[in-house]
């Protein structure tokens, strides 16, 4: 016998179902951290209005799960120069990944990439600090052997930066509300 459910298939969208534990002080920690990245845990602690140890503890869980992954500056790259950002996809030829990779990984330029799914293998996201010099940055990549195709498109301006904490709040929102 089949039984059918009951629940309409359509059920609301709910982001905690599909997230790892990440409770509201897990999120007010983080958003904390965020806002206040030289805070030492003594301050965060007073933040928080919890103790010292419960923020520590929550930190050091955190960055085992490999959820907080560091504590670093976000750099302004036009400020250092960098004022041209462009994404570059990459068609390569099969057997050829880890060389690509490998060749990607020693331009400064080529600040992050990522296989994908669709037309192009990877997606890079580079920097240059002209269009002349984003020339020469697809020049070098393009060194390496293994690649059939790329195709460069330029981001004319920055609509929304990356950001991940609306993603926690509502992840702990949606906890929050499962709870009570």
């Amino acid at each position: 016998m089949v039984r059918l459910p009951t629940e309409p298939a359509d059920t609301p969208y709910n982001l905690s179902t599909m997230t790892r534990s990440i409770d509201g002080l897990d999120g007010r920690l983080i958003r904390a951290l965020a806002e206040h990245p030289r805070a030492g845990v003594l301050e965060l602690a007073r933040l928080l209005g919890v103790a010292r140890g419960t923020v520590q503890a929550r930190l050091d869980k955190l960055r085992a799960r490999g959820v907080v992954t560091g504590f670093g500056p976000d750099v302004d790259l036009i400020r250092i120069g960098y004022e041209v950002l462009a994404f570059t996809s990459i068609e390569i030829a099969q057997g050829r990944l880890a060389d690509v990779v490998a060749h990607l990984d020693d331009i400064p330029e080529v600040l992050e990439v990522h296989a994908t799914s669709g037309q192009g293998d990877l997606h890079c996201r580079v920097v240059a600090r002209t269009n002349e010099h984003l020339q020469q940055v697809v020049n070098r990549i393009l060194e390496v052997q293994g690649i059939n195709r790329t195709t460069t498109v330029i981001a004319l301006s920055e609509q929304i930066p990356f950001r991940v904490q609306p993603l926690i709040a509502a992840a702990t929102t949606d906890k929050e509300g499962q709870d009570g």
